[in-house]
């Protein structure tokens, strides 16, 4: 799905990754569940693209419903894989972290596990092989992705600022629509590490002027980085 003249999503409300389409190629940032290898396939064919464009997928954090694809891609075309090095080994299977699920509502819930569920959210593949970056990066990658370290949902989370896309990507540092309520607008995103540090993070992104925020789940947001930075706090007030 288009959503501005560089950026496009694949996925939906539930779970998203997005792509940075410029003049060099395919930037992908998150890379969903397994079964959103058909849905990036299809995005990449309709701007007349093939994997081959792709030149590096980038990694928020490293939980299973943000890595689907990534070592397809990586594995298959050669596609390096940009993650935190703070989240390197969960990007890898070797820190595996349960967190409590906290307040929700079970329409909700039950269409996020069966959505997952279909989507092959089941049968993750970890990364074998990733390539490790810290914040302040810019990378040689279509759009100049900046990294901007963003610890609390996992130490090693992240937010992408893209300023030719004038868009921030903030993986699950906030989310439009919480998967286990229903409850949309910017809030905090649930089974975060360190709630405290996360809403902390915060902070970084207020200073960061963008259009779009784009979280790993829920509707993309277009009226600003301070405005969701705004009520994201306002709704953690609440709780």
């Amino acid at each position: 799905m288009k959503l501005d003249q560089h950026l496009h999503r694949i996925g939906n409300d539930i779970v998203a990754a997005y792509l940075v389409v410029t003049g060099d190629g395919v930037t992908v940032i998150d890379a969903g569940l397994a079964g959103h290898w058909r849905d990036l396939l299809a995005e990449l064919a309709a701007l007349d693209l093939t994997p081959a464009d792709v030149r590096g997928l980038i990694l928020t954090h490293g939980d299973t419903d943000h890595i689907g694809f990534a070592e397809r891609l990586r594995r298959e075309h050669g596609v390096p894989v940009h993650v935190h090095s703070a989240d390197a080994a969960r990007a890898r299977g070797e820190v595996k972290v349960k967190n409590a699920w906290g307040h929700a509502r079970f329409g909700a819930t039950a269409g996020f596990v069966w959505y997952a569920a279909r989507k092959g959210g089941l049968r993750t593949t970890y990364l074998t092989e990733v390539s490790e970056v810290a914040d302040g990066d810019v990378l040689d990658l279509p759009g100049a992705p900046r990294i901007m370290g963003l610890p609390g949902h996992s130490p090693g989370s992240i937010a992408v600022h893209v300023a030719e896309a004038d868009a921030l990507f903030v993986g699950d540092g906030l989310t439009t629509r919480h998967v286990l309520t229903g409850q949309r607008g910017p809030r905090p995103a649930p089974f975060t590490d360190d709630e405290e540090q996360a809403l902390a993070s915060l902070d970084r992104l207020a200073q960061v002027q963008a259009t779009w925020v784009l979280p790993g789940h829920g509707t993309p947001w277009n009226q600003g980085v301070q405005e969701a930075v705004r009520q994201v706090r306002a709704a953690a007030q609440l709780h």
